[in-house]
């Protein structure tokens, strides 16, 4: 119980913590326009990456991949 009980703060904790970044980010809502609070980790974190991309400057050589 105890291993299960640990098991389930850290996947709380991981969730809040990739919440709080889209959240710090101004993200409200997601692709499909559902809160994101209303998400799963898996579909936060799918969120988060596509938040980073979207922070990617392509004008600078640094930001090019090519």
């Amino acid at each position: 119980m105890i291993l299960y009980n640990s098991v389930q703060l850290q996947k709380n904790l991981k969730k809040e913590f990739v919440l709080e970044r889209l959240l710090a980010s101004g993200i409200m809502k997601s692709q499909t326009g559902k809160p994101i609070q209303e998400l799963s980790y898996d579909e936060l974190k799918y969120e988060l990456v596509l938040s980073a991309f979207r922070e990617i400057d392509t004008n600078s050589d640094s930001g090019k991949w090519f």
